[in-house]
């Protein structure tokens, strides 16, 4: 079935509402369903998360390099960077991922992930798919891998937030949308995300608004506190969410009071090392994610961010846009590698960079799977904003892993060498993904909870499998 994007929100945010509102019914919601935790490799997940649409093809699975021409065919176009060497031979990253390039001998790639069919591409609800492992819409509202984790494991420190995603905004264009998945769902906000929009100003994240006093400060948590606990049956969800809201609260109460709220504030950070983060909202994200991590927190979303034609959502000049990009993401991700190793958490910190889906210059989709086209691309160049890749492609992907327990120095998968550059061995979807993070955690793969009287589990009907080959 096909949506727009006004379908989609109404669709997702209806099932959320309704949980959260009363529309289902929700008391005595949550059944445990799950077993004990079995042996885990990792206590803490690192997201990286290249929003928009990375092209494998322009980052970390590099083809035949074309220079760009006026006068050149589009369809001659697989690579628009050369084919840079990584530390591993025979592999390379496309030109500007040097860095990154020099530390895959501690992880794994990953050249086969294939997004889901969902009819027309729409940005948001790829994402939600890829953060949730399920199709919107849905009858309750899913929850956000993270959340799911939070849940399961508690926090490392329950002074810091288990769940912390890291610079995305909701004021900027599909912003509802995206509110759809960053939450979670019928588990409880407790287990939600800790929102930081901008990490440079993280600081304000974890105290009070400017010129508000200690004493109404205190006041103003009182009665937020009474405001919940007596409002109407209804107003704000079950009794099992008024808790869970309340608690949440309670949380963000102590950690504005904490030493370890010192995590947020970059300030701290030795100057040369700062520098080097210092890319921009993304790389800055890297650092604050690196000393949360430090401190406890479970799982840590940093995004380059989603707005509609920015960043990574290269619907024209992808190839001037992805020379930024990569500005933006080499140094620090390599950073954020080399300095969990040299404090000893890598082998205890799973680290995953990864995006909704690819791009390619002329397919739309996959060559099995065609959808209408979103961008008009001429079949010869004369401008350089047409030089580069626009068009949404699902049928490859490409991502990395590192720590906790996986491989290091590895590659898993394979993708053709020409047009369409679609994977040709060992695919991997969405469901793998998650069941393998989760191995990696200790969760069982049949974790679920009853609600609405129907198990609901981490992956759909609880099919899914932990990818072992990425694992040592």
């Amino acid at each position: 079935m096909y949506w727009n994007r006004r379908e989609f929100l109404k669709n997702t945010s209806t099932a959320a509402l309704a949980a959260m509102a009363g529309g289902i019914p929700l008391t005595n919601l949550l059944t445990s369903c799950n077993k004990k935790n079995l042996h885990s490799t990792a206590d803490t997940v690192i997201l990286l998360w290249m929003a928009g649409g990375m092209a494998h093809t322009e980052t970390f699975d590099p083809k035949r390099y074309t220079p760009f021409t006026k006068g050149m065919q589009a369809n001659s176009v697989l690579s628009t960077f050369k084919p840079m060497p990584t530390v591993l031979d025979g592999i390379n990253f496309s030109e500007g991922l040097q860095s990154i390039g020099n530390v895959l001998n501690k992880g794994t790639l990953i050249r086969s992930y294939m997004a889901a069919d969902m009819g027309s591409i729409l940005h948001s609800r790829h994402q939600y798919h890829w953060h949730t492992c399920y199709k919107p819409p849905q009858s309750v509202s899913a929850p956000h891998i993270g959340s799911w984790i939070a849940k399961e494991l508690g926090p490392l420190n329950p002074v810091i937030p288990a769940f912390v995603d890291i610079g995305q905004r909701f004021t900027l264009g599909e912003g509802e949308e995206l509110k759809a998945f960053h939450t979670a769902g019928f588990l409880g906000n407790e287990f939600g995300p800790f929102l930081v929009p901008d990490p440079s100003s993280g600081l304000e994240s974890v105290q009070p608004p400017v010129g508000m006093t200690s004493a109404r400060f205190e006041k103003r948590n009182e009665l937020y506190h009474d405001l919940i606990s007596n409002s109407p049956i209804g107003e704000f969800g079950s009794d099992y969410q008024k808790e869970s809201l309340k608690r949440s609260m309670e949380q963000a109460y102590i950690l504005l009071r904490s030493p370890e709220a010192k995590a947020f504030d970059l300030s701290l950070e030795p100057k040369h090392i700062y520098d080097v983060y210092n890319t921009g909202k993304f790389g800055l994200g890297c650092l604050m994610a690196r000393r949360l991590a430090e401190q406890g927190a479970r799982f840590i979303s940093v995004t380059t961010e989603y707005e509609p034609f920015k960043n990574w959502d290269t619907h024209d000049n992808g190839y001037t846009r992805a020379i930024d990009m990569k500005k933006q993401i080499d140094g620090p991700v390599a950073q954020l590698i080399k300095d969990l190793e040299r404090t000893g958490r890598l082998d205890r910190t799973l680290v995953i960079l990864a995006s909704e889906f690819s791009r390619d210059m002329m397919v739309e989709g996959r060559p099995d799977a065609k959808v209408p086209e979103q961008v008009i691309q001429p079949d010869v160049i004369q401008d350089i904003k047409n030089y580069g890749m626009h068009r949404h492609f699902t049928g490859a992907g490409s991502m990395l892993m590192f720590g906790g327990g996986i491989k290091k120095g590895s590659v898993y998968g394979k993708t053709a060498d020409e047009r369409p550059c679609k994977t040709i061995e060992n695919p991997i979807v969405i469901d793998q993904v998650h069941q393998s993070i989760y191995h990696a955690l200790g969760i069982a793969p049949d974790t679920n909870y009853v609600v609405e009287k129907r198990p609901f589990y981490t992956t759909p009907d609880g099919l899914g499998k932990p990818v072992m080959e990425l694992f040592a």
